[in-house]
């Protein structure tokens, strides 16, 4: 699967990869990579692991396949193993034609694509990926996607982003940091039904003025929302849907649209930031 890992500037996001490929000692706490303890065992578990920082480790004067070989050997691949698994990261991340070319000639979207390739190279169980579409351009962006969601189908991805739209179109679960602590831990899925809890947006040909809508029972506030459209609050003790209806119908109000709002995942994220933020 495909793990998204969000966080606003300063949440603690980076701090944590940092910890979780072994390059920061935690201060307090554990690091099991796949049961495998991070701090007593580093070897064993950062073998586990491949990891694509922001910055790719990229050597420019070397071919696809000399840098991606020398990865290769990093990561104690036997040498007799080393041209399959070469081949095979190359064909996974569509480089099957690049091998002969310098890394330092290819495109941004390519240098990221081998990139990913030195870090599956070893066959890894976890990759952690930060930033992977960073700097890409549009079409750049969808191929890495693309690779990325094919990748989560044999490892286990963590996608480090702060760009909310990815993690909809990637990932499978999504976990949100703020300020150090984990704020949301759950699926897309979940994520996705998360709304502003008790609204309702109502879709009127004739709307009434604000007071008539106040004066049905449980509703609580009427907000314009765009050409006849008004977002309705109201107390879930008292649900306002069928005696709103019935009074719409009544007064000809042309009712014709009636649904809870949908929420983006840049509103949920700022919904559960948002405290902090006020704070």
């Amino acid at each position: 699967e495909v793990l998204g890992f969000l966080g606003p500037n300063g949440a603690g996001k980076t701090t944590t990869m940092q910890m979780l490929t072994g390059n920061l000692a935690p201060s307090e706490g554990a690091i099991h990579v796949c049961g495998v303890d991070l701090l007593e065992r580093p070897k064993q578990a950062k073998s586990l692991l491949g990891y694509l920082p922001e910055t790719p480790p990229l050597y420019r004067e070397f071919t696809v396949d000399e840098y991606l070989a020398f990865a290769a050997s990093l990561r104690r691949v036997a040498r007799a193993e080393q041209p399959a698994r070469v081949s095979r990261a190359k064909r996974r991340c569509g480089l099957k034609t690049a091998g002969g070319k310098l890394i330092g000639a290819l495109s941004k979207g390519y240098q990221q694509r081998v990139g990913i390739a030195q870090a599956i190279v070893h066959n890894p169980q976890v990759v952690i990926l930060d930033e992977p579409t960073a700097g890409l351009d549009p079409i750049q962006i969808r191929e890495i996607r693309g690779l990325i969601r094919e990748l989560g189908g044999e490892h286990s991805v963590i996608l480090s982003t702060h760009i909310l739209a990815e993690v909809e179109a990637i990932c499978d679960r999504v976990q949100i940091m703020h300020q150090g602590k984990l704020v949301y831990s759950d699926t897309i899925a979940n994520l996705n039904r998360l709304r502003r809890h008790h609204r309702l947006l109502v879709g009127l040909r004739r709307p009434p003025a604000p007071a008539e809508l106040l004066a049905i029972p449980g509703i609580t506030q009427a907000t314009p929302n765009g050409a006849d459209f008004i977002m309705i609050s109201f107390d879930p003790a008292n649900h306002p849907v069928d005696t709103l209806v019935k009074t719409a119908v009544e007064k000809s109000w042309g009712l014709f649209h009636l649904s809870p709002p949908t929420t983006n995942l840049e509103e949920i994220f700022v919904q559960l930031t948002q405290n902090e933020h006020d704070d």
